[in-house]
Formats: structure tokens, sequence, C-alpha cells
């Protein structure tokens, strides 16, 4: 029997509709309105794991409402670096959950402020680690996704693979920890296993080192700063193993250095240098732009960006809007 859709003769029955009765206590809504009011209700712990500035409004209102924030939206912070920074209550009130972050923030529990040298951030490589310029020229959306370590979304992998969830990552240390950004250093370890290190001024390095398992800094975000037994798998010692550093190929991927300037630029144009980032990697995954320009039209959208005089979230948000139509604009140019 052949069956098209909605000729199925296997209906699958409905769940019965459960009354508001049967469930005390709970209330169910959905939408940003709801994220933000769900943000705000003043829970002890509020970990934002939203993909895309668009977490930017509930990092605000979980950070006013007194919570500790368990951050894994980079975003929020890149977008409204400056406004988030000017909502925290108190030291220790954003803790990083970004396994990069995470590593930042224990190894620099070993020593003083006064004492960071630098910190270094450390990449996978993504699908393309490796691969010069001119490689990169021809590779597709379904190359791209190919993430030889983490299981993540589309965006966060296609951004692994063009370096620009590094280029973002970066400005986040930098607005976490109070870091210049000439201090930040990225390094390509395909192991990820060094999840990040600080060197200290006297030429120590300390590194974070554990398996690639996001429940460590998930746990350690829930609990900071205390740990959770046994929250993930530690290191097995008794095997053999090598890990290798490599210098990041800043030609073949600049994403870094056009994140640099768009700091070095003003507070706003990281967030121009997100939205475009966003609009041009929705349009790599529909074939209307090419791998190589997402970071060029990205570079291209923060260059031609000028930044008013104020700093507010309605900047924030016309900045964002701006970049979009921009980068919009440039893709369909390019094509």
């Amino acid at each position: 029997m052949r069956c098209g859709p909605g000729t199925s003769p296997w209906r699958r029955p409905r769940p019965p509709t459960r009354s508001p009765k049967a469930l005390p206590g709970i209330e169910v809504a959905g939408g940003a309105d709801a994220v933000v009011e769900a943000a705000r209700r003043g829970a002890d712990v509020v970990l934002n794991g939203i993909t895309g500035s668009v977490g930017l409004r509930p990092t605000l209102a979980a950070l006013e409402a007194g919570s500790t924030l368990a951050l894994a939206n980079k975003e929020s912070l890149v977008a409204g670096g400056a406004l988030v920074k000017a909502a925290v209550q108190r030291p220790g009130q954003i803790v990083p959950v970004d396994s990069e972050h995470s590593a930042l923030a224990q190894c620099l529990r070993g020593g003083a402020s006064a004492e960071v040298r630098r910190l270094v951030v450390t990449a996978s490589g993504g699908a393309f680690r490796g691969r010069d310029r001119a490689s990169l020229a021809d590779v597709t959306a379904a190359d791209a996704l190919r993430h030889p370590t983490w299981d993540m979304g589309a965006v966060v992998t296609i951004n692994s693979a063009s370096m620009v969830n590094k280029a973002l990552e970066v400005i986040e240390a930098h607005l976490l920890f109070d870091i210049p950004m000439d201090r930040i250093d990225v390094v390509v370890h395909a192991q990820s296993i060094v999840h990040s290190m600080v060197e200290f001024v006297d030429g120590s390095t300390l590194a974070q080192v554990s398996p690639p398992d996001m429940r460590l800094p998930i746990a350690l975000g829930l609990a900071w700063p205390a740990r959770i037994p046994d929250a993930a798998p530690a290191m097995d010692w008794t095997q053999a193993g090598t890990w290798t550093f490599e210098p990041l190929d800043e030609d073949a991927f600049p994403a870094v250095q056009v994140a640099r300037d768009a700091v070095a630029a003003s507070a706003l144009h990281p967030a121009v240098f997100n939205a475009a980032n966003e609009q041009c990697v929705a349009a790599f995954i529909d074939g209307r732009l090419p791998f190589l320009g997402i970071v060029e039209t990205v570079r291209r959208v923060v260059e031609a960006y000028e930044a008013p005089g104020d700093l507010s979230l309605e900047a924030v948000d016309a900045a964002e809007l701006w970049a979009r139509e921009t980068a919009r604009a440039a893709i369909v140019g390019a094509r």
C-alpha cells in the first residue's frame, strides 16, 4: 500500500489534554517575552543557553533580578557588553559556562589579577583545521557541519569552522575578565582536552584539562564556586596520548582580527559583528553565500558602520537591525 502525506493508515492517538488543575503551580508560555519573564522571576541561578543575541534581554533580566547568571549565551555579552556589565550587582554574579571561559575562570583562581600576563583561548580548529584559504573556496555547509569533536547546533558548528565562534569567545573573555584584547591569544588544539590557559607574569601557565564534555562547565555554572562530585568523567592517565598546539592561521581564518577591530571601534561594533555574522551564516546554509564570504561580508559591514554616541538597549537593537539589513544587501550583491 502506497501512502503519501496525510494518507497513512496508522494514526497516533492524540495525548489527552490536561487541564491547568492537573499541573498546579506550573505556567506554560512561549516567545521572547516569556523567556525574559522567566529570567526575571528571581531564581537562585538562571542558565542562559539561548543561541544568538536574542539572549541579551534574558541576560539583563536575570542580572537585574539578582540571580546568579550561568552564561552559555556568549552573544548577549558580545552584543550588549557594557549594558550587561552595568547590570551586574555583585562580584561573581556571572559564571561562564562556555568550556573555554569556565576553564579561564578556574585557572584565574591560581593568582591575583595583577599577576595575569595573558589569556590563551584554545580552539579545536573546527571542520577545516589545517586548511589554507584557497582550499576553502568551494566548501559546503555539509562540510562545515562535520565538527571533529563537539556535537553542537548548526550555527555554532559553522561559526567554529569559520573561527567566528572563537572571535566571539575572545570578545567574551575580554568583557568577563577585564583583560585587554591584545592580551588574549588563540591557539589551535585539535584534541580539545586543554580548554584554555592563563599565563602569569612569572612565566607560569595554568591550564584546565578535562575530556571534551559539557557536563563539567555546566555543573560549575550551577554550583560555582563549589564543585559537584562526579559531574563528568575525569582524564584517564593510564592511557598514552598526545596533545598538539598550533598557531591560528589568520590568513585562512581572519575572524578573530575582525573581532579585535570591532572592539577597538566602539561598544556597538561587536553587536554589528555578531548580527552580520548571523545573517551570513543563514545565507551560507541556504547556499546564497560562499564560505569565505561569511567573514568577508562581516568585515565590510563592520567597517561601514558608524556608531552613534549613545549606548542603550535601543541602540543595540538599531545597530543589529542595520547590520542585518546591510549584510542582506551585501549578500544579494555578491550573488
